[in-house]
């Protein structure tokens, strides 16, 4: 980030952040008083998103954990029967009736 360009040579993708971050800094702050930096954390907060991806990473993991549960509590209710389990579907079911019933 420290060019401003990116892996290809255009803009970085985070750098629309940082330039609205340095906008509020300028207009909210001067030389001698810096009080207005409090304004900019919803900026800093886009920024540090954008760089870190710390809240998508965490809702992501959210997600997962909740379809894991809800597929849990599913095959908990609705537990495969042994064919199910057998096959697993890797076996044509053919051969699976021939060894069930012991013929080669």
């Amino acid at each position: 980030m420290a060019s401003g360009y990116g892996v290809n040579g255009g803009p970085s993708r985070c750098f629309p952040f940082w330039q609205e971050l340095l906008s509020c800094y300028v207009v909210n702050t001067t030389e001698f008083d810096d009080s207005g930096k409090a304004k900019c954390a919803g900026h800093m907060e886009d920024y540090y998103e954008c760089l870190h991806h710390r809240k998508e990473a965490a809702r992501v993991k959210a997600l997962q954990a909740a379809y894991r549960a809800a597929e849990a509590k599913k095959l908990k209710e609705n537990p495969p029967n042994a064919t199910q389990i057998r096959n697993l579907g890797l076996l044509d079911k053919e051969d699976d009736t021939k060894r069930l019933l012991g013929s080669s």
